[in-house]
């Protein structure tokens, strides 16, 4: 089944309100919760795969003012969560919500287990109310509802399942359709970009730069964003293209990471990975003399690389995908903006990948920022050497002859070679959480 770039963008770019993974346990307590709307539950447990459990751990949830918890997260959305509203389930919280959520959490168990040998993304919400239960399950995707039953029985005529199911539920063809086309197919896809998929692209970097500005603005997070703007006005960094394209994306990130309850156009499952596909080509479009067109044809390439990447790590692996997937479809947009040709961006995702593909994930926090921040200026230099010749060769690493097998070598790497290195970062993850509860 073929795949017009149009389905490709929808399937693998949407607004996302938060870190996915705690979103998504917020998605499918919201979901369970839906069957009964008018009861509160007096327990909520929770079943999640490993890498969901490594990127919901510690990060900020949005609009609680700084709280951050995979129980958190479940209760957030049992009690107040839209899951109409997909990946912005978490939006109608505010403080009063959230106050309510804490004390539910003192008086009522919500339980959140780890399933340590399931593979993929995968989320069980079990809601009890007395003798009755509402379950949700989530899997394969972030949004992908495929569940929900009342005491056992499928709930019929749910538009949450049918939604997310015709949405979602051809997303395994879609990978292994985007696995079958070369890089060359994928910039052909541009020329087939109408007047409504520009308005999409162009709302990506609505989004992606109101979270910049807030990160600029407030120093959000850590402040890595506004701390690279005070030293390139202090005149200690020169303000280039790389170092706009490391401001900018970097900020976006801070303010994600830093809970702000303002959405990102997320890219292959992750609002972090919409912003280094996105920021960066939008950074260095403001030094070159290029069309608003080409800047969202770049865009619209960068989405494509990252989907082909992700398609070979899966959603979530041992690897940075903001360096590694988001980081390939960056470098080629900035390749293709600069008017390099094809050979060229197989050149600018080649030298990125020697470059950072080393780069762990250890789950989703502030400091996502300056993983961004290196993505984003790396992105940039690999386009500009590709563009003057400079290109690693296939002989080093896991460099391939091609692109397509260089960022094939990726997801051996990501998917083989790296489960020992994931349950070690989540074992070390663990027992720094633990050992926080102790003390």
């Amino acid at each position: 089944m073929k795949y017009s770039v149009k389905e490709i963008l929808h399937l693998e770019v949407s607004p996302a309100l938060g870190c996915t993974e705690p979103v998504a346990i917020a998605l499918a307590t919201a979901a369970a919760a839906s069957v009964l709307p008018d009861q509160q539950p007096n327990k909520i447990e929770v079943w999640v795969d490993p890498n969901i459990y490594k990127n919901g751990l510690a990060v900020i949830i949005p609009g609680t003012g700084g709280l951050s918890g995979l129980d958190t997260a479940a209760a957030l959305g049992a009690l107040y969560g839209n899951p109409e509203l997909g990946l912005e389930v978490l939006e109608p919280l505010d403080e009063q919500s959230t106050k309510e959520a804490c004390k539910y959490k003192e008086n009522n168990p919500v339980i959140v287990n780890l399933l340590e040998n399931r593979h993929g993304i995968y989320v069980r919400a079990l809601l009890s109310y007395g003798s009755t239960s509402t379950e949700a399950i989530i899997e394969g995707v972030h949004d992908n509802i495929v569940s929900l039953t009342c005491d056992g029985e499928q709930v019929k005529d749910s538009s949450l399942v049918r939604t997310q199911q015709e949405q979602k539920a051809d997303m395994s063809r879609l990978e292994e359709y985007i696995k079958s086309l070369s890089l060359s197919d994928l910039v052909d896809m541009l020329y087939d970009l109408d007047e409504e998929d520009f308005t999409f692209l162009k709302a990506g970097i609505t989004y992606n730069m109101r979270l910049a500005d807030y990160g600029l603005k407030h120093g959000s997070g850590l402040g890595v964003g506004a701390t690279l703007e005070k030293l390139a006005r202090m005149k200690i960094l020169n303000r280039d293209m790389i170092l706009s394209a490391r401001i900018v994306t970097s900020a976006a990130s801070d303010a994600r990471m830093g809970g702000i309850k303002l959405p990102a156009m997320s890219s292959g499952g992750s609002g972090n990975h919409g912003l280094t596909a996105i920021l960066p080509i939008h950074a260095v479009s403001e030094f070159i003399d290029c069309t608003e067109k080409t800047k969202l044809e770049a865009i619209a390439l960068s989405h494509l690389v990252t989907a082909y990447v992700k398609a070979q790590t899966g959603r979530l692996s041992a690897v940075c995908g903001c360096s590694v997937a988001a980081g390939a479809g960056a470098t080629a947009g900035i390749t293709y903006l600069m008017g390099g040709t094809p050979a060229q961006m197989a050149g600018a995702i080649t030298n990125l990948t020697e470059d950072l593909a080393g780069i762990i994930c250890d789950g989703a926090k502030c400091g996502c920022a300056l993983k961004l921040a290196t993505a984003a200026g790396t992105a940039v230099q690999a386009a500009l050497f590709a563009i003057h010749g400079v290109n690693v060769h296939s002989t080093d690493g896991i460099i391939g002859t091609s692109p397509e097998q260089t960022m094939q070598n990726i997801g051996t790497l990501s998917t083989q070679g790296m489960i020992d290195t994931d349950r070690t970062i989540l074992k070390i993850m663990l027992e720094k959480h633990f050992a926080d509860i102790e003390n």
